[in-house]
């Protein structure tokens, strides 16, 4: 999948400033950030290619965990270096605000924080290992949220293997979303 949607640096849109993260999706919808903003779109900001489809691994997490009656449509691929970090920030570029974000964590494990739904409000940390799932869905699901910092392997649970195609203390997100709106017609 990431030989069809090599990952990327996304920029801030404000400041052009480069996200320590990289990333790629797959789905029908890819989520991007650039000068004109954040967005969802069809294809690679690079290649200008679709983005690949969602496995069928990715498809299976979502029925299982996201209790939603209709499909994903994003799958946001980020890519955690050693030093990398996500700041506190709410999803939501979606149309579908009723629809949870699955994210699901591989790789080395992290610090997640998360907070309430105003910037301001309290924030707690807890330790994510890879296999990990998160649900952001009701009241939580606009929780701002981010990665304070990626943790040694070394601190992986001994039950828990690293994932053997990640560079050694690299951690992969996989967040998956549903973007548009849902109507009557809607697949289910």
């Amino acid at each position: 999948m990431l030989a069809a949607a090599p990952p990327y640096t996304p920029r801030m849109p404000r400041t052009g400033k480069p996200f320590s993260v990289r990333m790629t999706n797959a789905g029908p919808l890819g989520w991007v950030s650039d000068a004109r903003g954040y967005r969802y779109q069809p294809e690679h900001p690079e290649t200008g290619a679709p983005w690949p489809s969602l496995p069928p691994t990715v498809l299976r997490a979502w029925a299982e965990l996201a209790g939603y009656p209709h499909p994903p449509e994003a799958c946001l691929i980020n890519l955690y270096a050693p030093d990398a970090r996500m700041g506190l920030h709410q999803d939501r570029d979606e149309a579908d605000l009723a629809a949870p974000v699955v994210s699901l964590s591989l790789g080395a494990p992290a610090l997640f924080r998360y907070g309430g739904t105003r910037r301001g409000d309290p924030t707690r940390s807890v330790r994510l290992q890879p296999g990990d799932a998160l649900v952001l869905g009701g009241a939580a699901r606009l929780a701002f949220h981010g990665i304070d910092r990626i943790l040694p392997e070394a601190d992986l649970l001994a039950s828990e293997p690293a994932l053997p195609s990640l560079p050694a203390g690299w951690r992969c997100n996989l967040t998956i979303r549903r973007v548009g709106r849902t109507t009557a017609n809607s697949p289910a």
